[in-house]
């Protein structure tokens, strides 16, 4: 069959390698790619706007589509597809608009897990003509205070801050000077959890589910998780801690109650749901709900995959999840994000990368990339990911970083430290 994947970033790589690989793709389109996703697919130069992938859904047989980023879900590109006569056969790997809520709105997502006593840090909402109670409200907690905007802002609308004046003074920014747009015309504030963060992924068609590999990933920009937040700095997977009874703890009290609750509500939800969470004291609290894979924990988490990643999909038409079988490479895999200089503020693009193809035993999944003139040119804050895979993690990381050192373009920059606070966990 013919498959268009929507995105360009280094998850869209992965999960397009996955999908490359299936006995079932015929012809893999990305919308817009990037300099890797050219090489196990075709990327397509056309408008991002829903009208136009209809006409080249059409135009070109199109019998999947699995969307990579959050907006097209939380846009509603289930619901444009399942309500046209012309499309509605067509899988959708994501959640219908009412179901992306769960990224969509922290406010939702927050409701829906006290609905569903699905262990969470407490909270309140609040808007512009409540702000003073938003004060009175942080002046309750201990430090340090945690703003979220409710809604999308690219991944930065989360705020942590240890003094109170900060926090009130940060308050004010959200919701009286629309900090980020929209996105924060209503701020939750939450208490914060002490505790070690990790990712664990669900595939669901609604009804069944497949718990993939787990993950944790490296936000900040400074090593020791200094400085400024990022879309990733790199991930491993698995995640030491998280073992066995860790799992199931997620299983029994998260997953579960999750599932259950999107049947219940009747949220039309078939595609990932990423919980991030927080390991307090062995177990599990849910800081955040996103409807789609993580970036850069896609990069660590897809390789570990053994099984046709397009089977679990084509369930979706019939809530067959159950009967497919997914099989976990049980070997360690961590990646390492190589950036532009000045990243995550300003940084130039344009820069030759070089080096490529004298890296051995490992994967280069592009993020920020594209070919211009038979040359790959950097595009992009993240520009590269290194990703490998061994028995241990202190040699998958070790092969990470020698073909790390292979690679060049003018101001690379790159964290030496990931992977090193779990080295000694069990």
């Amino acid at each position: 069959m013919n498959i268009l994947l929507l995105g360009s970033g280094g998850r869209e790589h992965a999960i397009a390698k996955k999908i490359s690989e299936s006995t079932h793709t015929d012809h893999l389109f990305i919308l817009p790619g990037n300099a890797g996703t050219a090489h196990v697919g075709e990327n397509i130069n056309i408008p991002s706007s829903f009208d136009s992938i209809k006409e080249f859904v059409l135009a070109n047989n199109v019998r999947m589509i699995v969307v990579g980023p959050e907006q097209p879900l939380v846009d509603g590109i289930w619901n444009y597809f399942h309500n046209d006569p012309s499309l509605k056969d067509i899988i959708v790997v994501g959640p219908s608009k009412n179901g992306a809520q769960l990224e969509g709105s922290k406010d939702f997502a927050k409701q829906f897990m006290l609905r569903h006593s699905i262990p969470t840090a407490g909270y309140k909402t609040f808007f512009k003509d409540t702000i003073e109670e938003g004060k009175q409200f942080l002046a309750t907690l201990n430090p340090p205070y945690v703003l979220k905007a409710d809604g999308l802002a690219g991944g930065k609308g989360v705020i942590i801050l240890s003094d109170l004046e900060s926090a009130k003074k940060e308050l004010d920014s959200m919701l009286l000077e629309a900090e980020f747009g929209q996105a924060s015309s209503r701020v939750v504030i939450e208490e914060f959890l002490s505790g070690i963060e990790c990712s664990v992924f669900v595939l669901t068609d609604g009804k069944n589910y497949k718990i993939l590999p787990c993950a944790k990933d490296y936000k900040r920009i400074g090593e020791k998780d200094t400085g400024l937040n990022t879309g990733g700095m790199g991930s491993v997977s698995p995640v030491p801690f998280a073992d066995k009874a860790f799992i199931n703890k997620v299983e029994e009290q998260i997953i579960k109650p999750t599932i259950q609750g999107i049947k219940e509500e009747g949220l039309m939800y078939q595609g990932f749901i990423f919980l991030g969470l927080m390991n307090v004291k062995g177990n599990p609290y849910v800081i955040e709900y996103n409807v789609r894979m993580g970036d850069p924990e896609t990069e660590s988490v897809f390789p570990r995959i053994k099984s046709d990643i397009v089977d679990c999909f084509l369930a979706f038409k019939d809530q067959s999840l159950d009967k497919v079988s997914l099989e976990i490479d049980p070997r360690v895999c961590t990646s390492v994000m190589l950036c532009a200089e000045g990243y995550p503020v300003k940084y130039e693009k344009g820069k030759e990368i070089s080096g490529l193809q004298e890296t051995q035993d490992c994967i280069v999944f592009h993020a920020g990339t594209k070919l211009q003139e038979g040359k790959t040119l950097t595009n992009g804050g993240r520009v590269l990911t290194v990703t490998c895979l061994a028995e241990t993690m202190a040699q998958t990381l070790e092969k990470c970083y020698a073909n790390v050192e292979k690679i060049s373009f003018s101001g690379k920059y790159y964290r030496r430290d990931i992977g090193q606070d779990l080295l000694n966990l069990k």
